[in-house]
């Protein structure tokens, strides 16, 4: 009971300190610095410091800035403008025509950028003008935008699957491998919905302006060629073994920096801007991931990951209603925190309990990063709803209405993936 008392006290400090506005490492930083103090004879500082030096010490977490850098590069170029004229020709016939581009554009970009964000934002920019010129469904829009742009975190190289790698002691490698199938699995419950609400609201979709022929709509498609060449090159070394996710990142980097100058973009001032803007992202995730290593060292200490293990394993909950109960719980937390803090802030008393429940950390590392995913478009504090509302200005209730059907579709995807494992597991089982 004591241990208890004493771990509430530390969660309650954990939330005031996070609602009061401080910055999340160091929230991790002052709450482990208590844990520490409360639960162990060992002095806080020493601790602190060879925990931070021992975790951060890990080749593993090159990647990280690589693939930031990557897609901070890419951000500067043509490319999100080619995407969509090269998509655009081939959607032309698919009920809902070019609100499809939000979804496959999204989908794309997501396979060489790792960051949801960055995805809505980049990809906003250029199709909800057009959307919007041509008469489409603006809630549609900005919800389809919102929620597609999610996948930015699930396609591969995903910075959240390497931060769980890092925190879980799983392969990078084998999660990236992973993370396709439930990608595609998503992209096809958005586009049918698209398609399916566009069939039942024939008024609100523009009539077809364009119409391509076969050979010019392989004509648009070369602006694609570029994008497919890059993913190849980075997951396709991954996949075959050729090389590790940190060596595929620096490939990701050399092959983003070649299109940048081939679209003419590779300027200093963008080169500079690229670096400057992979530092503060890597900076600020590192910091995160290093704080938070205190705080698992700190819940070591303090015996609340084995005892909490300990009392759910005695409720005798399935595998199921275990699943469940943890999907509400991301949810509710998304609402409030950031998908990657949350990934910091549960991993040192959420991955015992799943273990001890018999289930496959490779699996549940995709389950967890679609939850969070859900989690980036749920008011109040939906980080996606915010980047729509930031390009188009819009109320944000408008925008979160709009975000609904597909946060209820993310849903149906866990679900899914409960009830069909495979979808996660059979890639990896394939690969070297």
């Amino acid at each position: 009971m004591e241990v208890l008392d004493s771990s509430l006290i530390l969660i309650v400090l954990l939330f005031a300190l996070l609602g009061g506005g401080l910055w999340v490492a160091i929230t991790l930083l002052v709450v482990g610095y208590v844990a520490i103090s409360m639960f162990s004879g060992a002095t806080p500082g020493f601790v602190i410091a060879t925990t931070i030096w021992g975790q951060s010490n890990n080749w593993a977490l090159t990647a990280l800035p690589m693939f930031i850098w990557m897609g901070e590069i890419l951000y500067r170029t043509r490319v999100s403008d080619d995407m969509f004229r090269g998509l655009a020709p081939w959607v032309s016939r698919i009920p809902g025509r070019l609100m499809h581009v939000n979804v496959f554009a999204s989908g794309i970009f997501a396979a060489i950028s790792g960051s949801s964000t960055a995805t809505a934002a980049t990809i906003g920019k250029i199709s909800l003008p057009e959307l919007e010129k041509r008469g489409y469904d603006q809630r549609l829009a900005y919800g389809s935008l919102a929620s597609a742009g999610t996948l930015g975190i699930l396609v591969p190289p995903s910075i959240a699957m390497i931060i769980y790698g890092f925190l879980t002691d799983v392969s990078v490698a084998r999660l990236f491998v992973a993370g396709v199938l439930p990608s595609l699995l998503l992209v096809g419950l958005f586009s049918g919905y698209i398609a399916v609400w566009s069939l039942l609201n024939p008024g609100k979709v523009p009539k077809r302006d364009l119409r391509f022929s076969f050979k010019e709509k392989l004509y648009e498609a070369r602006r694609l060629i570029p994008v497919v060449i890059l993913i190849i090159a980075v997951l396709g070394s991954i996949y075959q073994g050729i090389a590790t996710p940190s060596e595929a990142a620096v490939v990701g980097v050399v092959g983003s920096l070649l299109i940048s100058a081939a679209y003419r973009s590779l300027s200093w001032k963008n080169f500079v801007a690229s670096v400057y803007g992979a530092m503060i992202t890597s900076t600020m995730l590192l910091f995160i991931l290093a704080a938070s290593s205190v705080l698992n060292v700190a819940m070591g200490y303090s015996g609340l990951p084995r005892d909490l293990a300990t009392w759910i394993g005695g409720m005798n909950l399935s595998q199921y209603e275990l699943l469940a109960v943890l999907a509400v719980l991301f949810i509710l937390m998304g609402m409030f925190i950031d998908g990657i803090s949350i990934l910091v802030l549960t991993a040192a008393i959420i991955i015992p309990i799943v273990e001890q429940a018999g289930i496959d950390l490779l699996w549940f590392g995709v389950y967890l990063v679609i939850v969070i995913e859900i989690g980036l478009i749920t008011p109040p504090v939906g980080f996606n709803l915010f980047v729509i509302q930031g390009i188009t200005k819009r109320d944000i209730v408008f925008i979160s209405r709009g975000a609904v059907p597909f946060f209820l579709l993310m849903i149906v995807a866990v679900g899914i993936l409960m009830i069909f494992p495979e979808i996660a597991t059979f890639l990896p089982s394939k690969v070297r």
